[in-house]
């Protein structure tokens, strides 16, 4: 009974990480109000945008890329987006970060589904919290048997600002590869115009 309850958590786990989230498709409307956590949550969203689009249809020779022998490629800056993610979303739940990582997807789409799935419900979760709820929110790290945590702070100028950083790498590979970002894309204003 067991071994049958984690085959259904294992094909769930698989189910919901091959589903196209189109939530960062177009970031266009925004929040009404200005709070800490709405902040947090358009900063988010930023870094959704900007993946989603840098991710799209990406071909083989894309995701092999790498500029230099020693650099990691396309594929391997998108696991390491995942897992930048993967603690944004932790932290909204205020769940320890295994590190390293060993639950990570080896797929192309399942490591893209997965990385816009945890950025949108970490979005969710952060939109409209105060700031005593932010302050008691702790970015939790797992090494070894040895748990750190941190503030939320380090979650701006560390994870979300990493993965922002790596997302930018990708647009310059497919660039590099003949397989630029769609021109319609309008990261100015979060909006995708129709062709």
């Amino acid at each position: 009974m067991r071994a049958l309850f984690f085959i259904f958590l294992g094909l769930y786990h698989l189910t919901i990480m091959s589903q196209t989230s189109e939530y960062f498709k177009d970031i266009s409307e925004y929040p009404t109000e200005i709070n800490n956590g709405n902040i947090i949550s358009r900063m988010i969203n930023g870094l959704g945008y900007r993946y989603y689009w840098a991710t799209e249809k990406l071909k083989k020779n894309d995701l092999i890329y790498r500029p230099t022998k020693d650099a990691y490629s396309t594929k391997e800056t998108m696991v390491h987006i995942f897992t930048l993610s993967k603690t944004v979303y932790n932290t909204t739940l205020s769940k320890i970060n295994e590190r390293p990582d060993k639950d990570i997807p080896g797929d192309y789409e399942s490591i893209r589904n997965g990385t816009l799935q945890f950025l949108e419900k970490a979005s969710k979760n952060f939109s409209n919290l105060n700031s005593e709820e932010l302050d008691q929110m702790k970015i939790k790290f797992n090494r070894g048997g040895t748990i750190k945590s941190f503030p939320i702070w380090n979650l701006l100028n560390g994870p979300i600002a990493d993965a922002i950083y790596h997302t930018g790498q990708i647009v310059s590979f497919r660039r590099t590869t003949g397989n630029p970002i769609d021109s319609s894309v309008n990261v100015f204003m979060g909006s995708y115009r129709q062709k």
